[in-house]
């Protein structure tokens, strides 16, 4: 009953949260510290133990989440940098800071390089939750370097507190042993997570379970397994299980969209449950007792130790200065250093009841003076792109296991390029067709002479591969992004030059009533399945000839080598 009622007033609150630009973490873990000893409802929770465990198994399920999420174009965009910050940069950022604690605490410089490497890891999910709840969008590059380094630099904070805590222990040395548990940890974790992300690719599409609710309980039971197997072979299990969720999220799996929401919502449940415990084992007296020094250690880590940790590594890429600011200030803290911090406790380490409280502050400052700002700084630094609309409705096609489609409703706003035009005028690409459109209520039957109008409701099937194109015609204005044709998607050899000028921004230099089949033939004459053509950014490829005649065509950006 009281479970209940806590999950029901996190829910809840999250709305309101998100209204007042704050992180939904600091209302999960209010609720867990009213409900706790100290707060009205004097629940007595000091498991230490049984809150490490039920934080690792969430943290787990969000970073599978995350992976499943993280989409291979942003992964090809942006890994370098998220790479170098999930890496040196929780290294960097655990130094400084831990240098800090120790003179501020007056604790070992080990001790307070482990509190640094505690507090080394970002929690992008909740400065992803907060952009969305204020309407701001950055840039692509932008976006996914946050995005991709939130995933992955988990596991380096779990490495370095792991290897601060063994070296506190006497187990291994400071040096050569601790750079050995790195490659260990992470050698081990990206392999057993790719080739386990692999093996359950193919056995979901293989097997027939029946139900369409067992898939996404597979796809979990995979994740666990890539977990444990990397921790038992000595790697790093959240590494593992996020590789695996990275493996499957890019793969073509069976029943996909609904394995993505039900381990979206695990993943709510997760962070909802975890901070909630946490909350609960928090004790708010101890916690005032440390604010002068945790606040100059807050001070310090936000303002000296990230910026520190990503400028250098950042330069080589070519951000603007703006875009450094707006990352070294994305250092918000979420779930994981309060899990870290109940190591300490657990191996029974000196100043663990120190640092436990100390990171509990951390984490509760940066969210409100990093969260409550986030959006502020942003529009500040003029780094928010046009709002970009999403279809308030994609189901997919469960009836039939095998087939790769979707059934897309886009509503359509009066920016929306197809506003306006008739069906027969939009160029749609071959792996879609428009089913029924509803306007004010009543049933349209798509015609080609059909006009759509703002307002209207517009169910189409789809395959995945041309779901970009539509989006890019129906959810969206204007846009100078080219990036957004990738990957290659087909249109019929009979869409004209006017159509990809219109509808993708593409200049051909041909007259607007020239078909694509006649455009390639004016270049290649004798062209064949396989043959291309570059205008300017895009490329054109041949995909189908019946007849001596080109019936479908790929469009997609052009690459290095592409000849005109």
């Amino acid at each position: 009953l009281v479970a209940g009622v806590l999950m029901i007033l996190a829910v809840v609150s999250s709305k309101v949260t998100a209204r007042m630009g704050l992180p939904v973490l600091v209302v999960f873990l209010g609720i867990g510290m009213l409900a706790g000893s100290e707060g009205i409802g004097g629940i007595v929770f000091e498991s230490y133990e049984l809150a490490h465990a039920i934080g690792t198994v969430a943290l787990a399920f969000i970073l599978f989440d995350g992976g499943l999420g993280t989409s291979l174009n942003r992964l090809r965009l942006a890994w370098k940098p998220s790479a170098l910050l999930a890496t040196l940069g929780v290294l960097t950022t655990a130094l400084v800071t831990g240098v800090v604690a120790s003179e501020v605490l007056g604790i070992s410089l080990v001790e307070g390089l482990l509190l640094g490497a505690i507090v080394g890891s970002t929690d992008a999910a909740a400065v992803f939750s907060l952009l969305r709840s204020s309407g701001i969008r950055l840039r692509e590059r932008l976006a996914s370097t946050l995005e991709i380094e939130s995933g992955a630099n988990d596991p380096m904070a779990v490495f370095l507190t792991i290897g601060f805590i063994e070296v506190l222990l006497g187990e291994i040395s400071l040096g050569p042993q601790l750079v050995s548990l790195l490659f260990v940890q992470m050698g081990v974790g990206l392999a057993v997570g790719f080739g386990v992300g692999k093996l359950a690719v193919k056995a979901i599409n293989r097997i027939n379970l029946g139900a369409a609710g067992l898939y996404p309980v597979l796809t979990a039971a995979c994740g666990i397994f890539a977990f444990g197997l990397a921790a038992v072979l000595g790697g790093s299990g959240f590494l593992a299980i996020y590789v695996a969720g990275l493996v499957l999220g890019n793969s073509k799996i069976a029943f996909q969209r609904g394995t993505v929401l039900f381990h979206d919502g695990v993943a709510w449940t997760g962070q909802i449950v975890m901070f909630v415990v946490l909350g609960l084992l928090s004790t708010p007296s101890t916690i005032i007792d440390v604010a002068g020094p945790a606040l100059i250690i807050t001070a310090a880590l936000i303002l000296v130790a990230r910026p520190l940790a990503v400028i250098p590594l950042l330069l080589p890429f070519r951000f603007s200065w703006r875009e450094h600011v707006l990352v070294s200030w994305v250092g918000l803290k979420g779930a994981v250093p309060i899990i870290l911090a109940t190591y300490p406790l657990m191996f029974g380490i000196e100043a663990g009841a120190l640092l436990f409280n100390v990171v509990f502050f951390v984490v509760i400052l940066s969210a409100l003076v990093q969260g409550g700002t986030l959006s502020a700084a942003a529009r500040l630094l003029k780094l928010e792109q046009p709002p970009q609309p999403e279809p308030p409705v994609s189901l997919e096609l469960t009836s039939l296991r095998e087939i790769d489609a979707d059934i897309i409703d886009y509503t359509i706003e009066e920016e929306s390029r197809a506003s306006g035009r008739h069906l027969r005028d939009l160029a749609l690409p071959t792996g879609c067709a428009v089913a029924m459109i509803i306007r004010d209520n009543a049933l349209i039957p798509p015609r080609g002479s059909t006009k759509i109008q703002t307002g209207d409701h517009v169910f189409i099937v789809v395959d995945r591969e041309s779901r970009g194109p539509l989006d890019r015609i129906f959810a969206r204005g204007p846009s100078d992004d080219s990036s957004e044709l990738l990957p290659e998607f087909p249109l019929p050899g009979e869409a004209t030059a006017g159509h990809l000028a219109s509808l993708y921004d593409i200049e051909t230099g041909e007259p607007p009533e020239v078909t694509l089949e006649e455009l390639v033939r004016r270049r290649v004459p004798d062209a064949q399945v396989g043959t291309s053509i570059t205008l300017g950014e895009a490329k054109l490829r041949v995909r189908k000839v019946e007849h001596g005649r080109i019936t479908m065509v790929g469009l997609g950006l052009a690459e290095e080598g592409d000849e005109a």
